[in-house]
């Protein structure tokens, strides 16, 4: 591999995607995620220079770089996101957007639908084909992010520190966890990064599908999500609704049933939005 290329990433608050474009075979790295809202400028550049610098080929020049990430609807963290990157890549274009626009154009490329992110965090939006038309309000894991890993992971943390959780499920989280009460709390409500943390709970609903608690669990969860976003958009009753994000991914047969339940137009679903945004910007 050699010569100009095109750097794209799909970052989070837990991991951050890197599609290299240009220069034979694309090629995907991952380094830590990316949020504005937690790193400093300097944090982020080191990300960059010790994490994704030593992943990619001696023998090539970045020029351009078109970063999606949580956070980056505001000014001010888009203008610390492309300090970061002129600082490692001082001649390279630099385009910094929020992570619902990647979504929407890894999920609709050209064309109109309605993009949902379902990893982490949550959001959604109304794309008309070039531009975001609609957005419900993004209001993060404490006052929103409805059907996100930090919300399914908060009511796995609700059901097991309520005695919700039969034996069974509740032997099982302790076996997988060894955890406890004081911990959890800290951890919650006094350590950072605190949707991380919460999103990690979620595998456990992933490990132990069919039990009844856990069904609850996902389907209201999602409910959720369809209630508060959705079903805002008076779109989604003729655009296809498409989903990207590891929770999308997982449970995406539960997001099949409430769309079959609800007759809305269901669309594609993808694990990561990184093959798409390669598409896009191919």
């Amino acid at each position: 591999m050699s010569g100009r290329i095109k750097l794209i990433a799909d970052s989070g608050s837990t991991k951050t995607d890197w599609g290299l474009l240009g220069a034979g075979q694309p090629t995907i790295v991952r380094t830590q995620g990316v949020s504005p809202y937690f790193q400093s400028a300097e944090q982020i550049k080191a990300i960059l220079e010790t994490e994704l610098l030593p992943q990619l080929p001696a023998d090539i020049t970045v020029g351009e770089v078109h970063f999606y990430g949580t956070g980056l609807s505001q000014e001010k963290n888009i203008a610390l996101v492309s300090a970061a990157i002129k600082a490692v890549w001082p001649a390279a274009t630099a385009e910094v957007n929020h992570d619902l626009m990647g979504a929407a154009r890894a999920l609709c490329g050209h064309e109109q639908g309605i993009a949902s992110i379902l990893g982490t965090g949550s959001n959604s939006c109304y794309y008309d084909g070039k531009e975001i038309v609609k957005n419900n309000p993004g209001l993060g894991y404490i006052l929103g992010d409805e059907g996100s890993g930090a919300y399914l992971g908060k009511k796995v943390l609700q059901y097991y520190l309520y005695n919700t959780f039969d034996e069974d499920l509740k032997l099982r989280f302790e076996h997988k966890y060894h955890t406890n009460k004081d911990e959890i709390l800290e951890n919650v409500y006094r350590k950072p990064l605190a949707n991380r943390y919460l999103s990690g709970f979620a595998e456990f609903l992933s490990e132990n599908r069919q039990h009844f608690l856990i069904e609850n669990i996902l389907e209201d969860g999602l409910n959720d999500f369809f209630f508060s976003h959705i079903y805002k958009y008076r779109e989604s009753w003729t655009t296809a609704l498409h989903f990207t994000g590891g929770v999308a991914w997982h449970f995406q047969d539960i997001i099949r049933e409430l769309c079959d339940l609800y007759e809305l137009p269901m669309g594609k679903v993808l694990r990561t939005p990184m093959d798409g945004l390669l598409e896009y910007h191919r």
